[in-house]
C-alpha cells in the first residue's frame, strides 16, 4: 500500500493482506488524503451495494416528498405575488421545514427498521449479540486514553474501574495506556501521583491489566497527533486500539466482544459504539441523560441502516484496526487561516471517512451495552461546547471536495454542516415572518399556517406538526409499546411525566441554543476562532455572573422582541412569540437554576437528585445501574442507585481523596509497570 497515495482498487485480498500484517509491523508512513482515485468498497453480504441504495432511497425519497409537499403547499396557501419580503419568508420557511421534515423521516425510517428487528441489522450487528470469549491468538489490543489537563483523580478512578472489568471479564490481552498532553507541570505532577497510586493498587493482582502513562514532551496536533504518536511509536505492538475519552467508561466484557468481533471481521476497519451519558446529577444533566436515552435509539437504528459499512467515527468509544488507521487517517492542515483553515478541530469523522475511502468498512453497533461517557452538566457548558462543535463541523466545507470520498461520507460532514447552518435560516425565518405578521396582521406562516383559511392552509399546518411533532412521539411510543423499555424509565406514570416536563424544558431551551448557535455560525464565518480547552465536565454551580456574560445577548434579543411586541399591538403575534421572547430573557436563571447545587425548596438535596427520588427523569442506568457505574460512583464518593446488575467486584483499594499536588517527579516518556 502506496505511503503517499490512497490505494486505487482495494480489493478484499489486499485489506486481509493488512490485516495480517498489523500484529507485526509497525505504523508506516501514512498516504495524503487528497489522493484522486478512490477505493473500491468492500462490503460483506450478498449484493450490498442494491441493498444499500434501495435503503437510501426509502429514507431520501420520503424526506424528499414531505419536504417538496410542505413547501408546494406553502405557496398555494400563502402566495408571494412580488412582495420581496413575503418571497423570503416562503423561501425561509421551506428550507428549514425541509430539514425538519428529513429529521421526521430519519425517526420513521428508525421505527421501521427497529420493528424489522434482525432482518435490518447487519450481519456483524447479529453476531455482537451473541455471547463469547475473545479467541485465542486474536491480537493485543491497547485501550488508549488521550487526556488534556483533566481531573486526573476522575481519570484513573474510570481507569481503575475499567481495569477491575477487563479482570473479571477475562477477556484477555488488553493493555491500558493513558497518553497526556498536559503542559501544566502542577496538573501532570497530579497525574503521575494517581498513575503511582494505581499502579501500587494493581500491583497485587496479576490479573489486571497493565495500565501505562505517557507525557509527551510536545503536544503537535492536539488529540490527533497524540493517537498518532502512540501508533508510530507502539503501534507494531498491537492489533487493535480501543480509543477512549478522558470521561469514556467501558465494561471489560464490552471491550471483548470488541476485540473478538475484529478478529472475526478481518475487512472491518472501525467499530462505532453508542456511549450514552451516565452520571451526572444536575438537574440540567438528568434531563439531557433521559432525554438522549428515550429519542437516540430510533435516529441511531436509521443511521446504522442506510450507511451500512460506510460509517462514521466519533473519536471516543470505539475500536480500530491499528494499521489500517494509521496508513489511512493522517490529517493534513487546511488550506486557509483560521477558522475554517488550520488543524481540523472535528477529527474524528474525517478519520473515519479516510478509511472508508480506502476500502475498510466502519461500522456503527447501536445497541451494544457497557459504553458510557458523560456530558456537560448545565447550560453555559453545553453552549461553549455547541459553540466549538459549530467551528469543527464548518470546517468541513474544505473537507467536502477531497477526491475519492465515498458519497456516505459527504453526507455525513454535509449533516454536520446543515445541523449548525439551519439555526441562522431559523433566525431569519422568524425575525421576517414576525414583521410580515406585523404588517399583515395574520400569523401566517409563522403559525404554520394554523391560522389560515382554506384546504391548503389545513393541509399545511397538518403536515407541519406533523414533521415538527414525529420524532418525540415516535420515540415514545416505541418505547411505550415494550414493558421492558417502559420498566428502563421506571415505568409508563414516571416516563409520561418525564417525557412531558422535557417537552416543557426543551421549549424554553430551545430558543436560548438556537440563538446562540446561530451567532457561531455567523461569527466563524466572520473569523472569530474558538479556542478548545479542557472541558468542565463535573456537576458545578452556574454563578449569576457567569451566566450573565455568556447569556447577555439572548436577554437583550428577548427584551427587543417583547418590546416590539407592545409597540405592534397585536395580541395574537404577542401570544404567539411570548414564549419565546421569555425563554430568552430568562435564559441566565436557566443556566442558573438547573445547575443549582441546592434545592429552591429544600436544602437537603439538589435538584437532579430530588427530581431522580420523585421518580422523574429515570433512565436504564437509574433502574438497573451497571456495576461498573456503581463501583465509580463508590470510588468518586457519589451516591449508588437503582438495582446493580451484577455485583461491585471486590472493595475499592484506597480512598480518592480530593486532588493533591505533590512534588513534581521527573518527567518520563513512559512510566509502565514492567519498566518500573
Amino acid at each position: 500500500m502506496s505511503s503517499r497515495a490512497v490505494p486505487p482498487r482495494a480489493t478484499a485480498s489486499r485489506v486481509d493482506a493488512a490485516a495480517e500484517r498489523s500484529q507485526r509491523n509497525a505504523c508506516p508512513a501514512m498516504p495524503d488524503p487528497s489522493g484522486t482515485s478512490a477505493a473500491r468498497e468492500v462490503w460483506s453480504g450478498r449484493n450490498p451495494g442494491r441493498v444499500l441504495r434501495t435503503r437510501r432511497l426509502a429514507l431520501a425519497v420520503p424526506s424528499l416528498v414531505a419536504a417538496g409537499g410542505i413547501a408546494w403547499l406553502a405557496a398555494l396557501a400563502y402566495p408571494a405575488g412580488v412582495s420581496p419580503l413575503a418571497w423570503a419568508v416562503l423561501g425561509l420557511f421551506s428550507l428549514v421545514m425541509a430539514w425538519q421534515a428529513f429529521t421526521a423521516c430519519q425517526y420513521a425510517y428508525g421505527l421501521v427498521a427497529a420493528l424489522l428487528g434482525d432482518r435490518a441489522k447487519s450481519a456483524l450487528e447479529r453476531r455482537s449479540e451473541m455471547a463469547g470469549a475473545v479467541p485465542a491468538g486474536a491480537g493485543r489490543t491497547a485501550a488508549v486514553m488521550a487526556i488534556h489537563a483533566e481531573d486526573a483523580v476522575a481519570v484513573f478512578a474510570r481507569l481503575r474501574v475499567m481495569a477491575r472489568s477487563l479482570a473479571q471479564a477475562g477477556t484477555g490481552d488488553i493493555d491500558i495506556f493513558v497518553l497526556s498532553d498536559t503542559r501544566d507541570g502542577a496538573i501532570a505532577a497530579v497525574e503521575e501521583h494517581e498513575y503511582a497510586r494505581i499502579q501500587a493498587w494493581a500491583s497485587g493482582d496479576p490479573a489486571l491489566p497493565r495500565i501505562r502513562y505517557r507525557r509527551r514532551t510536545e503536544n503537535v496536533g492536539r488529540k490527533a497527533g497524540n493517537i498518532g504518536e502512540f501508533c508510530r511509536t507502539y503501534g507494531g505492538e498491537y492489533a487493535f486500539m480501543i480509543v477512549l475519552d478522558a470521561d469514556s467508561l467501558m465494561t471489560g466484557a464490552t471491550m471483548g466482544r470488541l476485540v473478538r468481533l475484529m478478529q472475526e471481521s478481518p475487512r472491518t476497519g472501525l467499530i462505532q459504539t453508542v456511549s450514552y451519558a451516565a452520571g451526572r446529577d444536575t438537574l440540567f444533566a438528568r434531563i439531557q441523560q433521559f432525554a438522549v436515552r428515550l429519542y437516540a435509539p430510533l435516529a441511531l437504528r436509521c443511521l446504522e441502516t442506510w450507511q451500512g459499512p460506510e460509517g462514521s467515527y466519533w473519536g471516543h468509544n470505539a475500536i480500530l484496526r491499528i494499521e489500517a488507521f494509521a496508513q489511512n487517517a493522517q490529517l493534513p492542515r487546511l488550506p486557509g487561516r483560521e477558522p475554517l483553515g488550520g488543524e481540523i478541530l472535528c477529527h474524528d469523522i474525517v478519520e473515519g471517512a479516510l478509511m472508508v475511502r480506502a476500502g475498510w468498512e466502519v461500522r456503527l453497533l447501536p445497541e451494544l451495552g457497557g459504553t458510557w461517557e458523560e456530558m456537560p452538566t448545565n447550560l453555559v457548558d453545553l453552549l461553549g461546547r455547541e459553540r466549538r462543535w459549530c467551528q469543527g463541523n464548518l470546517q468541513h466545507l474544505r473537507v467536502l471536495p477531497w477526491a475519492g470520498l465515498r458519497a456516505a461520507s459527504r453526507w455525513h460532514f454535509l449533516v454536520g454542516i446543515l445541523s449548525y447552518g439551519v439555526l441562522p435560516l431559523w433566525v431569519a425565518f422568524l425575525g421576517l415572518a414576525a414583521w410580515q405578521a406585523a404588517r399583515t396582521g395574520d400569523l401566517g406562516l409563522l403559525a404554520y399556517g394554523l391560522t389560515g383559511h382554506g384546504a391548503a392552509a389545513h393541509a399545511l399546518a397538518a403536515l407541519s406538526i406533523a414533521v415538527l411533532a414525529l420524532p418525540k412521539l415516535l420515540s415514545l411510543g416505541h418505547v411505550l409499546a415494550s414493558r421492558q423499555r417502559r420498566a428502563a424509565f421506571g415505568g409508563t406514570r414516571s416516563l409520561l411525566a418525564s417525557a412531558a416536563l422535557e417537552q416543557a424544558a426543551w421549549v424554553v431551551l430551545w430558543p436560548v441554543l438556537t440563538l446562540f448557535t446561530a451567532g457561531a455560525v455567523v461569527a466563524t464565518f466572520f473569523g472569530r476562532v474558538v479556542r478548545w480547552e479542557t472541558q468542565d465536565r463535573d456537576d458545578r454551580q452556574v454563578s449569576w455572573g457567569e451566566a450573565f456574560r455568556l447569556q447577555a445577548d439572548a436577554v437583550v434579543v428577548g427584551a427587543l422582541i417583547a418590546f416590539a411586541l407592545g409597540l405592534v399591538g397585536d395580541a395574537w403575534l404577542a401570544l404567539w412569540l411570548a414564549p419565546l421572547a421569555l425563554a430568552l430573557v430568562t435564559s441566565p436563571a436557566q443556566s442558573v437554576w438547573t445547575s443549582r447545587a441546592q434545592s429552591v425548596w429544600t436544602s437537603r438535596a439538589d435538584l437532579g437528585r430530588l427530581a431522580r427520588a420523585r421518580g422523574l427523569f429515570l433512565n436504564a442506568d437509574d433502574t438497573a445501574q451497571a456495576p461498573e457505574l456503581a463501583e465509580l460512583a463508590q470510588i468518586r464518593g457519589l451516591p449508588t442507585h437503582g438495582t446493580v446488575h451484577g455485583t461491585v467486584h471486590g472493595t475499592v483499594h484506597g480512598t480518592v481523596h480530593a486532588p493533591v499536588r505533590p512534588a513534581p517527579l521527573e518527567p518520563a516518556i513512559w512510566l509502565a509497570a514492567d519498566e518500573a
